[in-house]
């Protein structure tokens, strides 16, 4: 359904993967990445999504690399250039607000993992986003400014997470608190990080990631 395109940018260009609802017009969802790049799991949320009757776009922060093994998936996270990152990000977000498909020209973020945390920093940088999604955000270089975030913000976690343990979901609930952003988190008991991952079959969790899409549609429908 989608196909590889690039975009062109301020500092240059970004390529990425994009998808659109079969009846064409749509409201605009931007995904970022995993740890891993835009792999095919990637490609296939973007196609699933676009089946949702969004238009749907996952830039690149890679540059066109995707890994497969854990420790080279963590080097790729720590190199990245979050300062570029973020320009990138925006680049995108203008991008896709901007298609005459988008019904009204709102969007909104969301991401997984890695991607869950460059989602709140994106909604902290740009004020053109109007919902943010973090399905168990991690990023240690990663520091959003949450007083700057005027979106509203789904947060989606495991309690079985050890990369994104309780008490860290906690501490990241008080700061959107103490910053008056509005906020639901929603935690899945009996799941553990990347559940949501069906291409993971040792961290995919069925019931919770079930439950866990047909929030992300609700939150969505209603802010967008």
């Amino acid at each position: 359904m989608g196909k590889e395109i690039t975009i062109d940018c301020t500092q240059g260009s970004i390529s990425g993967y994009i998808a659109f609802p079969k009846e064409g017009e749509g409201k605009a969802l931007l995904l970022v990445q995993e740890w891993w790049g835009i792999d095919t799991h990637m490609k296939a949320l973007v196609d699933r999504f676009a089946d949702e009757g969004f238009i749907v776009f996952a830039p690149d922060l890679y540059k066109g690399e995707v890994v497969s093994e854990p420790d080279r998936a963590e080097r790729h996270m720590m190199q990245l250039n979050i300062d570029s990152a973020a320009k990138d990000l925006e680049c995108a977000v203008e991008y896709i607000k901007s298609l005459p498909e988008n019904k009204d020209t709102s969007v909104g973020v969301m991401g997984f993992c890695m991607g869950g945390q460059l989602a709140l920093f994106a909604a902290s940088k740009i004020d053109s986003i109007d919902a943010c999604i973090d399905f168990y955000g991690i990023h240690p270089n990663v520091k959003p400014d949450f007083s700057a975030i005027t979106c509203p913000v789904l947060g989606i976690f495991g309690g079985l997470d050890t990369f994104v343990p309780p008490d860290t979901v906690r501490e990241l609930e008080g700061k959107l608190a103490d910053a008056h952003v509005t906020h639901t988190f929603v935690t899945y008991e009996h799941a553990g990080h990347a559940f949501y991952n069906d291409s993971r079959k040792e961290f995919y969790h069925k019931p919770s990631a079930e439950d866990a899409h047909k929030k992300v549609l609700f939150f969505l429908k209603e802010h967008l």
